[in-house]
């Protein structure tokens, strides 16, 4: 829409606020919201003020001020809010105007065009199967004296016998049966629903909703592919309604990749192609009938993934997921087929367009915009240097060997070890100044001193159970 069209949506649908939306550097959503007549054409380019030194990891107390400038073409009628319009934002320095370095959309749009500059592709597109899971009931806290945590759900396995809220009981899932089960196990069908014709009506293009393996409330709606700008904005959408939908029914929704011990964690699947001239460069009459173009992108992101972690997978909690066993990757590799591999070309459709390749170990922590920039940059950078994947892996990873494996590098262990690589291997994420060496160190700073320190610091609740007795 235009800012024209916008203003006319707000009268025919009666609006009365507007809501001003940007993610903060780290990747939670932020807002403040206007009264409509506050909103006006110039607007669109005056933008509004707000205090920047109270975002983590952006602007010092004496150079506080920033503006947020409402995008138009990001306009919704916000399904929760009464009477409001949703709208997000681009972050700009008041005095010079320029976007700022630090906003993570500003990263998402150099990294498109920095793509067009090349001259390889006009279009990056990247369809996201997001999980999450829907708790009945969640309990934490942490402080001097107590560690805990408490999630439960009907449908968990551990619940089996009993009747909590009048649930039949005898239905629960079991452990690591929980693709595609039927009610009354799968307690969450509506709710899905719900989430699906929730974002199909703020314009969100879905392709379906179902259960996922693990017990206790994993779920999955997957999404429509779409280029790298949009589809970042409709991760941020898709988070806010997946919150707000199981709110509204009583639950809690998480998109933390491993809440559950000995069970599968969430992932964000990122399917990824490149388009040039409304046609595909990713098929041809290569492995699994990729071109040759592709296969350098597959190069360059499993050369990269060690630092693509710093942003795909960005928590502490994130490498808790890669345990050999639950389906998530352990070893940097690529496959036709095979769900244990790094990357994995899929084989449903034959059709040319159809074609692509799965980066399987990003998860929905992470920031999108600044998670699907890294990706592509990296795949770029293959394509520039036509980087060799090496050969694929064709078996299943969890029956071979350790003296097999060990051909294969791994995927990093911890955050600390991801963010290390991201200091030494960033070179290919400066170009086109998608990238700036400040916004590199800031990353490494605020994840090191605020979550991977914050954590080394904290006794474990495991940690009691191994030594109290030592």
């Amino acid at each position: 829409m235009t800012p024209k069209e916008v203003l006319a949506l707000c009268r025919r649908e009666e609006i009365k606020a507007v809501d001003l939306r940007f993610m903060d550097f780290p990747g939670t959503q932020k807002h403040f919201t206007i009264p409509v007549k506050a909103l006006t054409e110039e607007s669109f380019e005056d933008g509004f003020g707000f205090d920047a030194s109270s975002m983590r990891g952006w602007q010092a107390i004496n150079e506080s001020d920033m503006l947020v400038v409402p995008q138009p073409e990001t306009a919704m009628v916000d399904p929760f809010m009464k009477n409001t319009l949703a709208m997000t934002c681009n972050i700009q320095d008041p005095i010079t105007r320029e976007a700022y370095a630090k906003d993570p959309r500003n990263v998402a749009r150099k990294a498109e065009a920095y793509m067009a500059s090349t001259g390889i592709a006009d279009i990056a597109n990247f369809g996201p199967e997001a999980e999450f899971f829907i708790f009945d009931r969640v309990w934490f806290d942490q402080n001097e004296h107590e560690a805990y945590y408490h999630v439960d759900s009907a449908e968990g396995q551990w619940n089996r016998g009993k009747t909590p809220d009048g649930h039949s009981g005898g239905f629960q899932i079991r452990h690591k049966e929980g693709y595609f089960p039927m009610p009354p196990s799968d307690t969450l069908q509506d709710l899905r629903t719900d989430i699906m014709l929730t974002l199909q009506d703020c314009g969100v293009n879905i392709e379906g909703q179902h259960h996922e393996v693990a017990t206790g409330g994993q779920c999955e709606v997957d999404m429509r592919y779409g280029s790298l700008l949009t589809t970042a904005d409709n991760l941020l959408r898709y988070k806010y309604i997946v919150k707000n939908v199981a709110a509204r029914h009583g639950k809690a929704a998480t998109f933390m990749p491993k809440p559950l011990w000995n069970d599968n964690g969430s992932g964000l699947h990122l399917h990824f192609s490149l388009w040039k001239n409304e046609e595909t460069l990713f098929a041809g009459s290569g492995y699994g009938g990729l071109s040759e173009l592709a296969i350098y992108a597959m190069g360059g992101i499993l050369r990269h993934a060690p630092a693509l972690f710093a942003f795909c997978c960005p928590t502490t909690n994130s490498y808790k997921r890669f345990i050999p066993g639950f389906e998530a990757p352990i070893n940097l590799t690529y496959s036709f087929r095979n769900r244990s591999a790094a990357i994995r070309i899929p084989v449903h459709n034959s059709s040319p367009a159809s074609k692509r390749f799965e980066f399987r170990c990003p998860d929905a922590s992470c920031n999108p915009y600044l998670a699907m920039s890294a990706v592509l940059m990296a795949a770029l950078d293959g394509i520039q240097n036509r980087i060799d994947p090496g050969m694929p892996l064709d078996k299943d990873i969890y029956d071979l060997s350790a003296e097999e494996l060990d051909v294969f590098p791994k995927v990093p262990e911890s955050l600390d070890v991801s963010l290390q690589a991201l200091r030494e291997d960033h070179d290919f994420l400066l170009r086109g100044d998608v990238f700036t060496e400040d916004v590199i160190d800031t990353w490494i700073w605020f994840k090191q001193t605020h979550e991977v320190q914050a954590l080394r610091e904290r006794p474990h609740p495991w940690e009691f159970a191994m030594y109290f007795d030592a």
